[in-house]
């Protein structure tokens, strides 16, 4: 039989979601938490005894009680199963720290807590785990680098547990924090080299992965939303890697061009085509164009006030999205007058790239016609 584990990291406990909600971030919060559980079932499903979390467990340091113990209630519950818990950049094992709370107050009979650079042995499993746990949020040591000397019995399976990155980002390894040799394999004879602080999902080579987040957490990351079960059939075998899909949430991003209200309805169809359940998808839209005042009214009634209600969160960047108002429009305003001279200003000004109060202008216009038909609705 192989040795199998789950390779999971970048939970981040207490994550705080500032550009959200109060309601939708205490949903994202426990999502999670709900992706501990679903590791646990992963290795219950897999013949997974040890489940081996490569750093920032918590996202910051001060955190409640209630937040420290969340996550330990959810491993608790899967008494067969292990967990290998290591100090991260996020939370890093300080004096007085949270690690040390958690060792006073005492942890679940099934959870390890790895907080010195040493091996520790799990014999009648045949492996030892190698953790490279962090002191502080930032060192410019590889913190793998006492793993070449660290001695395990003869043919036990040797696997590293660390957190950092393995990318110098054209600076000199010395200068880059946290930075993790993806040779160590090769010079400490580690079978696999468990990985944590990219929260996407990376190969590196055979024997180097990051797992990446188990729920995704920002518009940016490729690849989260999961973690790794790792098979290894002895110390030399190359382990086998497979993805399995952990998160909950899928955070979407839209580029799109719109000058026109046809486009406008293509985008709401791509918009509510986008998944089998839209509330289980946070969205960033980008959109640019110009559009009539009219149009850009039905913009926002379809795009801001309907579909997005569809959504776990909506994000609309219109920044690029320009007022080109037809003279349909500037009649709705007013046929003559100081009003329809006031938005035939507007209107010159707001096509005219060069004047410097264009934008400003441009918005002017938007909302003279917004307010011009609010009254006109008002008055029907």
């Amino acid at each position: 039989m192989p040795l199998r584990i789950i390779h999971s990291s970048d939970w981040q406990i207490g994550k705080v979601y500032r550009f959200v909600d109060d309601g939708t971030m205490g949903l994202l919060q426990e999502a999670r938490l709900a992706a501990i559980t679903r590791l646990g079932e992963l290795a219950v499903e897999h013949g997974a005894d040890h489940v081996l979390v490569a750093g920032d467990v918590y996202d910051m340091e001060a955190l409640s009680p209630r937040s420290l113990n969340q996550p330990l209630e959810r491993m608790r519950k899967f008494e067969k199963v292990t967990w290998h818990l290591m100090p991260g950049n996020h939370d890093p094992h300080r004096p007085h720290g949270l690690w040390d709370q958690l060792l006073r107050r005492g942890v679940p009979d099934n959870v390890i807590l790895h907080l010195t650079s040493e091996p520790k042995i799990f014999e009648s499993d045949g492996f030892a785990v190698l953790p490279a746990p962090l002191q502080y949020r930032r060192t410019l040591q590889d913190p793998t680098a006492y793993m070449g000397d660290a001695e395990t019995p003869d043919g036990i399976i040797r696997i590293g547990l660390a957190h950092g990155t393995v990318t110098a980002f054209g600076s000199d390894d010395k200068d880059v924090p946290n930075y993790i040799n993806p040779e160590r394999p090769n010079s400490a004879g580690l079978a696999y080299l468990a990985l944590g602080d990219w929260h996407g999902q990376k190969k590196i080579s055979d024997r180097v992965w990051y797992s990446g987040t188990h729920e995704t957490d920002a518009f940016d990351v490729e690849g989260g939303g999961q973690a790794l079960l790792v098979e290894i059939e002895s110390a030399d075998a190359a382990p086998v890697v497979t993805q399995v899909k952990t998160g909950h949430y899928q955070w979407m991003t839209f580029r799109e061009q719109i000058n026109s209200r046809e486009e406008v309805d293509a985008l709401v169809t791509t918009l509510r085509g986008s998944g089998d359940d839209l509330n289980r998808i946070l969205v960033r839209l980008f959109v640019e164009g110009a559009v009539s005042l009219q149009d850009r009214q039905y913009f926002e009634e379809q795009i801001v006030d309907q579909v997005s209600a569809a959504f776990c969160y909506l994000r609309v960047d219109d920044t690029r999205l320009f007022q080109s108002p037809s003279e349909e429009d500037l009649d709705q305003i007013d046929r003559g007058g100081f009003v329809r001279t006031a938005a035939d200003v507007l209107k010159q000004k707001a096509e005219d790239m060069s004047d410097p109060e264009h934008e400003i202008a441009a918005l002017a216009l938007q909302r003279l016609y917004v307010e011009h038909m609010k009254l006109k609705t008002r008055s029907q």
